[in-house]
């Protein structure tokens, strides 16, 4: 299940010969990128400028709304995006570059590729790098399965106009860098968007095989039976009830160089159903996303890999399928996680948390310098932030500042919440080491990370990531998001790693 081809991405400091549609930002200063011969053309054929002519047909500056001008018969069709209000900063130039692209796109529906160039006036390799992912990400659609033939990309060939060199500090070139990016988050998208009869334990393990391929990255894979020898007693009892076992993947990169550790660690459900704690009809019918946290760290690594970023990473993903059966797990059971930490299950849709656990307590034997799990883990954060923020819980304020700092430079959104002293309380068991959930609905995102936090060896720096909210996007399409998954979390992961070669 290969993740849909990207367009070509290219960087010039003028229009290439080719090129079918134009795309300039519209800022509260003005039009933003204009071509000299472009701006000459609509003087002579309208007898007015670009600026004064998008006025006539109504351009605004809100984010995301677009307008076409009239042709000037011997150049491209030129569309005028909004790039939003004030100065916009880099994510809002990823957003306008991936709105325009995306809604360029729908003319893939006539059978004809399109070269699109964009030129929002960048100044910084940061905003020129901002502008390609967001066109590359943009381009992506999910294609239904179907006995007809595919449809061909509809943008095949994306140019960002900039004036100076590609590169950045580090000598890193956009071209080489933003596709790299760009990849990986639609491959995250595509993992989370394929029908959970197709994607499943086995077949997810499969896909990480064949993704890895092509870079410097050893894969462990763990079966059923290697579960049970190692003792990993959250994933057996979650991937108990369903036919397809449970597994346990482990991706290893390890360049030459490198000085400090990231390990990675991402929830893998690939289909909820709430197991005996059955959910609503209602509520079930999303939870294919619900493997979006292991998406995100396995995608992000490979990417990690790809760019040859200065920095150890281990990855893991603990992916079960969750269902009720006669061989399911129960509220009130007593499980034995990896490392013999006993868990009293209080609710078999509180899976989550058992599978990342053990992942957690394997991962730790690796001495990493930071953990970072990601998980779409509980309801309770969406409640709090909504379906666009997701929630950061970490050991210490340093920690949280530094994935905050990744965050930023990725254009993702995050919001630190408290593991509140008290909270771990919650969790006391009268017949194990510690309960699952805790004896009320209060907190409950905290909750499950105070119980995360246990299996996080003591003095290690630690950071949980709930993007329940955005890892599952199902309203009508803005900037580079598209209905479906969105692949939440990647960009930030690789923003993180690439921060850490930069330490000794």
């Amino acid at each position: 299940m290969p993740a849909p081809a990207l367009p070509a991405l290219q960087v010039s400091p003028a229009l290439p010969r080719r090129v079918d549609l134009l795309v300039v930002g519209l800022a509260e200063s003005g039009l933003r990128g204009v071509p000299e011969a472009v701006e000459k053309a609509y003087v002579k054929r309208f007898g007015m400028g670009t600026a004064e002519m998008a006025t006539s047909v109504g351009a605004r500056t809100a984010a995301g709304s677009r307008r076409t001008l009239p042709a000037t018969g011997d150049g491209p069709q030129l569309m005028v995006i909004g790039l939003g209000d004030g100065e916009p900063g880099t994510e809002d130039l990823r957003r306008a570059a991936g709105s325009a692209v995306r809604q360029a796109g729908t003319a893939g529906a006539e059978g004809r590729s399109l070269a699109v160039s964009l030129s929002f006036g960048t100044t910084s390799v940061d905003e020129l790098e901002a502008v390609a992912e967001g066109a590359l990400i943009g381009s992506y659609r999910y294609a239904p399965i179907s006995g007809k033939d595919a449809p061909t990309p509809s943008v095949d060939t994306v140019t960002v106009l900039h004036p100076r060199s590609t590169r950045g500090a580090g000598s890193t070139d956009v071209t080489s860098v933003a596709p790299v990016v760009a990849r990986a988050v639609v491959t995250a998208r595509e993992w989370v968007n394929v029908p959970p009869n197709l994607l499943y334990p086995e077949s997810f393990a499969d896909e990480v095989q064949t993704l890895v391929k092509d870079a410097k990255v050893t894969v462990e894979v763990l079966d059923g039976p290697a579960l049970t020898k190692g003792g990993y007693g959250g994933i057996l009892a979650v991937g108990g009830g369903s036919s397809r076992p449970p597994r346990l993947v482990r991706l290893s990169y390890r360049p030459r160089g490198a000085k400090q550790h990231l390990a990675l660690v991402g929830k893998g459900i690939t289909f909820d159903s709430g197991g005996l704690n059955l959910k609503p009809g209602d509520s079930m019918y999303t939870m294919k996303c619900d493997m979006a946290g292991a998406a995100a760290v396995l995608a992000a690594t490979h990417a990690i890999a790809r760019l040859g970023l200065a920095v150890n990473v281990t990855a893991y993903a603990a992916m079960a399928e969750n269902l009720p059966s006669d061989t399911a797990y129960r509220p009130s059971d007593v499980l034995t996680m990896y490392g013999g930490t006993t868990v009293e299950n209080g609710n078999t849709d509180a899976e989550g948390r058992l599978v990342m656990a053990d992942a957690l307590a394997r991962a730790g034997e690796d001495k990493p310098d930071l953990v970072v799990d990601v998980a779409t883990l509980t309801g309770a954060c969406i409640v709090a932030l909504g379906d666009r923020t997701s929630g950061l819980m970490a050991t210490d304020d340093e920690t949280a500042d530094r994935i905050l700092d990744a965050a930023e430079a990725a254009g993702e959104d995050f919001w630190q919440l408290p593991i509140p002293k008290e909270t771990r309380g919650k969790l006391d068991s009268k017949v194990a080491d510690l309960r699952s959930t805790g004896g009320d609905r209060y907190g409950g995102a905290l909750v499950a990370a105070a119980f995360l936090r246990e299996f996080v060896p003591a003095g290690t720096p630690w950071a949980h990531l709930d993007i329940a909210g955005p890892a599952y996007y199902d309203g009508k399409p803005y900037g580079y998001v598209s209905p479906g998954g969105t692949g939440v979390a990647v960009r930030t992961l690789i923003a993180l790693a690439r921060s850490l070669t930069t330490r000794s």
